[in-house]
């Protein structure tokens, strides 16, 4: 599963660091000693150094911020989060070459768009426009998502006037929904909306579904709802970049599940397949299903099985989707 890069983004660089466990185990100690303990508890002697660090970051104590971090830094391994924080409390402190010496470190072990940033908002800082913009370009580039952050950082403030922070901001729009944008991904919009279903052939109800958007446009979400019968199901499609191919996964209130898989042919109908599918008390099944646009307001689904490996195919069901007017219409 791919984790976005804005929600890392926020974990490491905006928000406090993890730890709280430390001071609530501390805290039942002190209850439990009477208060100072036999040790003489203190609250500097029982934090962490991550954790004190993290206060230190969270009061914009940048001072503190900077030395603390600055001794997490000489830990073997230290993760990038420490060198962000480092780099920004250092940029903070208006010692811009030696934040720009942390960002750089935060870049070689893996922290990406977000030593870019930090780069950006450093330069920005020591007014070079032009070197703000190369390290702000880096990091969109590189995937930066957290756009509120970018629109209301305080230390890029003086680059808003300049028309290359708006296409900025358009690209990291793009980088939060990139499905929204991708071609592909728009393929099976046609079938997009609330329907009543009925056969085909002879026009009789079968049920309504609809069909909606989730997880920021990347998956079709289908909602079946049988006419006359608890039967409902629903079905996930998105469109596979890496395979280049549309994927859908049919699960029902029956415990049946199937995965189709295929693309969109050049007449515009989307072509899902199915693997030979082993079937108890009989030879394996392979589908075939198509959605058929007919027009704005009408789409077709066909679906076909076959037994004995595509030679030969038998109609499964053949439905007709008709949009339902608009509320008001």
């Amino acid at each position: 599963m791919r984790i976005r890069l804005g929600v890392i983004f926020a974990l490491v660089f905006r928000f406090c660091l993890t730890g709280s466990g430390t001071a609530s185990v501390s805290a039942a100690a002190r209850a439990t000693t009477g208060g100072e303990g036999i040790a003489g508890w203190t609250a500097e002697a029982e934090a962490s150094l991550a954790e004190q660090a993290n206060a230190a970051w969270v009061a914009k104590d940048w001072e503190r911020s900077a030395k603390l971090y600055e001794e997490l830094s000489k830990e073997k391994d230290a993760p990038p989060r420490v060198w962000l924080r480092l780099g920004a409390s250092l940029r903070a402190l208006g010692k811009y070459d030696q934040a720009l010496a942390t960002f750089q470190k935060a870049t070689e072990i893996g922290a990406g768009p977000f030593a870019e940033y930090g780069k950006a908002s450093t330069y920005n800082g020591m007014k070079q426009t032009e070197k703000a913009f190369t390290a702000l370009e880096a990091s969109v580039k590189q995937g930066f998502t957290d756009l509120a952050l970018l629109s209301t950082d305080p230390n890029l403030q003086e680059l808003h006037a300049d028309p290359r922070f708006a296409k900025l901001v358009e690209q990291v729009k793009r980088n939060t929904r990139p499905c929204a944008y991708a071609k592909e991904n728009r393929q099976l919009d046609f079938w997009l909306g609330e329907w009543d279903v009925s056969t085909t052939q002879g026009g009789v109800p079968a049920g309504t579904s609809k069909i909606e958007l989730i997880l920021e446009d990347c998956v079709v979400q289908e909602n079946w709802q049988s006419l006359g019968s608890p039967y409902t199901g629903k079905s996930y499609n998105i469109y596979d970049a890496a395979l280049k191919r549309w994927e859908q996964y049919w699960v029902d209130s029956t415990g049946g599940n199937i995965f189709f898989h295929g693309e969109l042919a050049q007449d515009g109908v989307m072509d899902y397949w199915t693997d030979d599918i082993p079937q108890s008390g009989g030879p394996s099944l392979r589908r075939h299903l198509q959605f058929i646009p007919i027009g704005t307001d009408k789409v077709q689904q066909f679906s076909r099985g076959s037994t004995d490996g595509g030679k030969t195919w038998n109609v499964e069901y053949d439905f007709t989707y008709v949009r339902k007017a608009k509320s008001g219409s």
